[in-house]
Order: structure tokens, then C-alpha cells, then sequence
């Protein structure tokens, strides 16, 4: 490892990470192409990878600060009377909270055995042109004149489907982001507020999953380690603010039917090359 590859990885995973591309399969590819041995027995990989998604998840918090102080508030004011009183903030807030939980369980359960299994630039390559005709059926399902359901119209059941819909994304190469947008648009939401859900929906998922390691990065006792994920989580941070930026202006009118197309021909040339 060196910084030109620290700020490689880190961006790559800004981007990834929010982008329907898949953050874990892109940093396989792009790792195996770069010759970078980051094994999971270094003390370099945990505080890293813990660094890359706390630096996300912050960036997610701070662009969307203000609907995040509402659901927090309103999850608190909720918990207190002990009752729903109707408030759409207040629903918003719990449907986020049931919808969080199956993956959450999932991935503390399966995360580990499932990455070690796939963990194959080869494997990696298949799944993301995987992911290519998910977003693509995903499109093709729902014609644009039916996408005419709001955030407020998804029940909780809905929320708990979109939720679902993430674990997906424990196999690398198929995305967080993608495929719980796909569930919002057979949802029969429009682009916007399906990346909208997809990405509020996905901040406290990746940023437990920085979190609940914090106490390993701790106690990892590499300065260089720390320096390196220091600089990763700041270059992540940065770029996925810039990717969220990007992607909720863009699916104001975009679609997912580019990222399918990058989806099938980038792991496509991937399994070429690794193949040989």
C-alpha cells in the first residue's frame, strides 16, 4: 500500500459505495488489478475498511443533516409518548428503523462466511454483471407512467421489502444502493425517492458496519495504519458527498439503465482479463 493506491481505493469507494456499481466488488477488481495484497490477517485491512465507511456514512449524515435532525427528534418523540400520532416524519423515521433490521441481523450472521466464500476477482466480475441485469430488468418492469407512488405512501411492509432487498449486496459486485432502488421502483416510486430511501435507508447500515468495528481499530497499534485510514476516510467522505450530490440531481430525470450497461460490459471485460 502507498497513498496513490490509499487514494485510489478511497475513491473508488466513495463512489461505489453510493453509485449502483457495487463499492465491495469494485474494490476486489480493482484491487486485484492494482497487485495490492490487502488481507483480511493485516492490521492494515480493518481499520481501513472501517475508515472507508464511517467516512461514507458521515458524508451521507451531512447532506441530508436537516432530514436527518427531523427523524431523529421524531424517532425520540415517538419513543416517549410510546405511540405513532400520525406524523409522517414520525412514520418516515420508523419505517427506516424496521426496514434496517433484516440486513442488519443478516449481515452479522452471514457477512463474513459469504465474503470469504465470493471474495474472487473472478467471482466478483460475475456478480457485477449480475447486478447489470437487475438494474436493467428493474427498469424494464415498471413502465414511467406507473411510478406514481410517493415516500409517504410506502407501508411498512414495503419498507421491510426494500430493506430486505439490501442483503443482496453481501454478495460483491451486487449493490446496496442498486438493488434497493430497484425494489423502490417496483415499489412504484419514481428515480428520485427511490435514491432517496435507497440512501437514507443505507446510511445507518454502512456506518454500523464501520461502527461495530471501531473497537478492533482501536486496538490496531500501526500508525501507518492509521495515517492511511485517516487519509481514506477524509478522500471517501469527500467524493461519496460529491456522488450523492450528483446522483439525487441526476435521478431527477436519470435512470439506472446506464449503470446496467456499465454494470454488464465493466464485469464482462473483468472475468475476460481475469480469466486469461
Amino acid at each position: 500500500m502507498n497513498i496513490l493506491n490509499d487514494i485510489i481505493l478511497s475513491v473508488v469507494q466513495g463512489i461505489s459505495e453510493l453509485f449502483p456499481i457495487s463499492s465491495l466488488g469494485h474494490s476486489i477488481i480493482i484491487q486485484s488489478f492494482l497487485n495490492i495484497h490487502i488481507t483480511k490477517q493485516s492490521s492494515f485491512f480493518l481499520p481501513f475498511i472501517v475508515a472507508l465507511h464511517i467516512g461514507t456514512a458521515i458524508a451521507l449524515i451531512i447532506f441530508f443533516f436537516k432530514e436527518w435532525q427531523k427523524i431523529v427528534f421524531a424517532l425520540f418523540k415517538s419513543a416517549i409518548k410510546g405511540k405513532l400520532s400520525g406524523d409522517k416524519t414520525e412514520s418516515f423515521a420508523w419505517k427506516l428503523v424496521i426496514a434496517t433490521i433484516p440486513v442488519g441481523i443478516i449481515g452479522l450472521l452471514f457477512e463474513t462466511p459469504i465474503k470469504k466464500i465470493f471474495e474472487s476477482p473472478i467471482l466478483a466480475s460475475i456478480f457485477l454483471m449480475i447486478n447489470g441485469v437487475i438494474l436493467y430488468i428493474g427498469e424494464k418492469l415498471i413502465k414511467k407512467g406507473e411510478r406514481n407512488k410517493t415516500i409517504d405512501d410506502i407501508t411498512f411492509f414495503g419498507a421491510i421489502v426494500i430493506g430486505i432487498s439490501q442483503i443482496l449486496a453481501l454478495f460483491p459486485g451486487i449493490s446496496r444502493s442498486g438493488a434497493s432502488m430497484v425494489a423502490g421502483l417496483l415499489y412504484k416510486l419514481n428515480h428520485e425517492d427511490a435514491a432517496y430511501f435507497s440512501f437514507m435507508l443505507a446510511t445507518p447500515v454502512i456506518f454500523a458496519a464501520g461502527a461495530l468495528e471501531i473497537p478492533s481499530l482501536l486496538s490496531t497499534h500501526s500508525l501507518n495504519a492509521f495515517y492511511y485510514a485517516l487519509l481514506g476516510a477524509i478522500i471517501s467522505g469527500i467524493t461519496a458527498y460529491f456522488a450523492v450530490k450528483f446522483l439525487m440531481k441526476y435521478f431527477e430525470k436519470g435512470t439506472l439503465k446506464p449503470y446496467a450497461y456499465y454494470s454488464l460490459v465493466a464485469g464482462f471485460l473483468s472475468l475476460l482479463i481475469f480469466i486469461r
